[in-house]
């Protein structure tokens, strides 16, 4: 089942970079690790083998996993976006109704998301309840606490 995501420009850049160098950096290591591992002896009786080869096995699911990625992500053209409502990409204030602390969030793929630099993924659920929504909506988002009532303020790009 292919997950189309979207991404940014730079977004979709590092995941090449990363995929780049998973393939051209780390899957030669690995492959010199079983052989060094394999010069050793026995391979019945060989640890540092089994452990080269399971390494070997991680990294090409790591690969394939981004390959997937890659292949099912969309650039976003940003000039096109609606501001109107909270979309992917969308720089959104909202405003807890609870404690009345506001609080600014861009909505990005989950690949992107990064709580420190104010990124929130699109899959979680702060995310999912704030798409679609326009200046003045609330959005009741059930979060694992309980409820919480966020009023859009702004919406921007």
């Amino acid at each position: 089942m292919s997950n189309v995501s979207y991404y940014t420009a730079e977004g979709l850049k590092n995941l090449r970079e990363e995929l780049n160098q998973l393939k051209d950096i780390e899957r030669p290591k690995a492959s010199q690790a079983i052989a060094e591992a394999r010069d050793k002896g026995d391979l019945s009786e060989n640890a540092e083998y089994d452990a080269a080869k399971e390494a070997q096995g991680l990294l090409e699911m790591k690969i394939s996993k981004l390959e997937e990625t890659l292949a099912n992500a969309r650039l976003i053209d940003e000039s096109q976006l609606d501001t109107s409502k909270v979309l992917v990409l969308s720089k959104v204030k909202i405003k807890n109704q609870a404690n009345g602390m506001e609080m600014n969030y861009t909505l990005v793929a989950e690949s992107e998301a990064d709580l420190a630099s104010g990124k929130i993924s699109v899959n979680s659920p702060i995310g999912k309840g704030l798409l679609g929504k326009s200046v003045g909506d609330v959005a009741e988002i059930q979060v694992p606490n309980g409820k919480i009532n966020f009023e859009i303020i702004e919406i921007s790009r």
